[in-house]
């Protein structure tokens, strides 16, 4: 399968303009998730689960291979996604209400590294469309991995409202996110990053953390696991700073790295945006990981991403003090059937981990 995908789904593929390619393959999977004896026959052939679940802050993966947020902004293809042998999916990054992004073009391939640059800027249909299609089509309670929701401030939105954006996510969302992943690590959305920083980041993932408890109190349930995911472009002191307000806050994880603004030797574009993919990211994001797993003494849960494009790249992060990986660029190199592959490695190596 995989050979048929790089010798001639790819190619086609890359003949098209990067966003157009992209909607193709959403179309694709939404079209899959609409028919459940498909989706059950793809799921028999992919469905890789450890010998126990990976147990996470209170939640049971099948496996350690997720799909990272961006691919399904929306939500409308998480039952796809599980057929094709994910463990976990994140859907988003999501706003309060829907936005265009960045103009168009905003996504751009560079296959000599496996590399993407983008520029999306938050473009999703809102939360309210994001809820509609997981009670219709993925609603918690039937699923069989679980599903995070990546939550995002508007692009017009100020630095000092930005908790009204995140908060309007999670109380649109709650009933339906398995874990919430607060993004604050978009190069996309101007000024976004400040948010890492600073008085910003503390008030903001407390006002969270808040809302998160009374939420769980009112409902007499255990509160959503929450989970910040930060840039690979921080220092390390700058690091330091973000692990000690969530841990004092009592975050139940970290997601390492999103994309990154620098540029590696060789790679020739004036494209701006985030790059993702290749050996360049692979390398900055596994060191933050394992920067944060010895800084916090393997406290705080870890997920990794940024570069994984083979068994190797994605065991590197679980070696660094990852438990569980997403994947994103990668899928869109190696093919809808690369999750699995993954997964069966990682399971195959899963005793050096117990």
């Amino acid at each position: 399968m995989g050979l048929i995908y790089e010798k001639i789904v790819r190619p086609a593929l890359f003949r098209m303009e990067p966003e157009q390619a992209h909607d193709r393959g959403r179309t694709a999977l939404m079209a899959m998730g609409a028919v459940p004896m498909l989706c059950n026959l793809v799921r028999r052939y992919n469905l890789v689960r450890e010998d126990k679940p990976v147990k996470l802050f209170g939640l049971d993966f099948p496996n350690r291979v997720g799909l990272a947020a961006g691919m399904d902004k929306d939500g409308e293809f998480p039952k796809a996604i599980e057929a094709l042998g994910f463990g976990h999916a994140e859907v988003g990054t999501v706003t309060p209400e829907g936005q265009p992004g960045n103009p168009r073009p905003r996504l751009f391939r560079y296959p000599e590294h496996n590399a993407l640059i983008n520029r999306m800027g938050f473009n999703n249909k809102g939360a309210q469309s994001m809820l509609n299609a997981l009670s219709k089509h993925y609603p918690k309670g039937k699923r069989g991995m679980p599903l995070g929701v990546n939550i995002g401030k508007a692009k017009t939105t100020s630095l000092e409202q930005a908790a009204d954006d995140y908060l309007a996510c999670f109380r649109k969302l709650a009933d339906q996110a398995d874990y919430f992943t607060i993004n604050i690590s978009s190069p996309n959305t101007q000024g976004l990053r400040d948010l890492q920083t600073g008085a910003y980041l503390r008030d903001l993932l407390r006002t969270l953390r808040d809302e998160n408890l009374s939420y769980a109190k009112k409902l007499g349930h255990e509160p959503h696991p929450l989970l910040l995911k930060i840039a690979p472009d921080l220092s390390f002191k700058e690091i330091d700073q973000i692990i000690t307000v969530l841990l004092d806050l009592h975050y139940d994880g970290i997601i390492a790295t999103n994309t990154t603004i620098a540029r590696p030797a060789g790679l020739s574009s004036n494209e701006t945006g985030g790059l993702s993919g290749g050996a360049f990211i692979r390398k900055r994001s596994t060191d933050v990981i394992n920067y944060i797993y010895k800084a916090t003494e393997g406290k705080l849960p870890i997920i990794g991403v940024g570069g994984i494009d083979s068994a190797e790249s994605a065991g590197e992060k679980i070696d660094a003090g990852a438990s569980l990986v997403q994947i994103y660029t990668g899928w869109v190199y190696r093919g809808p059937f690369f999750a699995r592959e993954l997964a069966k490695a990682l399971k195959a190596k899963g005793e050096d981990w117990i």
